[in-house]
This record gives C-alpha cells, sequence and structure tokens, in this order.
C-alpha cells in the first residue's frame, strides 16, 4: 500500500539514508560503549563502569526508535555490522585502551552522532517532516549533554 503522509517518495528517501547513518553512528557507540563497560580499569572503575552502562542502555533504546522511524518513512533499517561498518562515521579500535583513553574517544563518539544527527535536517526541513525533526533534536540534546559529562571527567 502506497505512503500518504504528506511528504513524497524522494524526501522520504533522503531522510531515511540520513537516519541510516545516524542509525549506524548510534549503533557504533553502543557497542563500543558496552566494549568500554566491560573491559574499563583503574581507580575510576566503578564510577566508569555504571556511567557506561547507563549510557549503553540509552543508547540501545535510541537504536530502535531511529530504526522505526526509518520504518515509519518507508524504508528498511540498515541492521548488519556490514551495513553499519560503511554507514558510520565512528571508528572502531582494537585493543582496550585505558580508561582516559576510552572517555576521549566516548567524547569524540558522541560528538559524531550529533554532528550526523545535525546533518540530516536540512532534508527534514525541506520536507517539513516535524516527527524526525523531533526525533533528531532529542537526540542531540541527549549526546551533546553526555559529551559534556565525559569531557567533565577528563578536566583537570
Amino acid at each position: 500500500m502506497p505512503i500518504d503522509i504528506g511528504i513524497d517518495e524522494k524526501d522520504r528517501q533522503a531522510i531515511a539514508d540520513g537516519l541510516s547513518k545516524l542509525l549506524a553512528d548510534t549503533y557504533t557507540l553502543y557497542l563500543k560503549t558496552h566494549n568500554f563497560h566491560w573491559n574499563v580499569t583503574g581507580p575510576m572503575f566503578q564510577t566508569l563502569h555504571l556511567m557506561f552502562e547507563e549510557q549503553y542502555n540509552e543508547l540501545a533504546l535510541a537504536v530502535d526508535q531511529i530504526a522505526e522511524r526509518i520504518r515509519a518513512l518507508g524504508f528498511p533499517a540498515p541492521g548488519t555490522y556490514k551495513a553499519f561498518g560503511k554507514l558510520s562515521s565512528i571508528q572502531e579500535d582494537d585493543g582496550v585502551p585505558v580508561a582516559e583513553d576510552m572517555i576521549r574517544q566516548l567524547v569524540e563518539g558522541q560528538e559524531a552522532v550529533v554532528r550526523t544527527a545535525r546533518s540530516v535536517f536540512p532534508a527534514v526541513d525541506k520536507a517539513h517532516d516535524e516527527p524526525t525533526a523531533d526525533l533528531l533534536t532529542q537526540r542531540m540534546q541527549v549526546h551533546e549533554k553526555t559529551a559534556w559529562m565525559l569531557r567533565s571527567l577528563l578536566a583537570k
């Protein structure tokens, strides 16, 4: 059945493509955060272990919201490591960094997700897609706040 939500297919496709990149970045950040939760060590272990758990749980919920928005626009959501690897702007790392480097990498990842979300706005604005604009705004607020909190741990 055709989709008739007031946004033409070409615009829905452009938005879905941008959201697919956001989904890939969010999932990659989720995986990195979960990995760091498992592997963090050192004097800040308890604080970081709990903080990373809170963050990866929030990201797990976010990937579902983003994927469901892509589906509501009428397109399949990417859902494989292969697809995420091609779409994500966040690099995965080998090995286990020290706690302070974990924090730095997560700040960079949070900021990358914000940049990706921000990049979708021109297509969203053009199509007057308020539900996606709301989703993007909420995601940006979460990631900007999380980046600030992580950066605060690095202050000397």
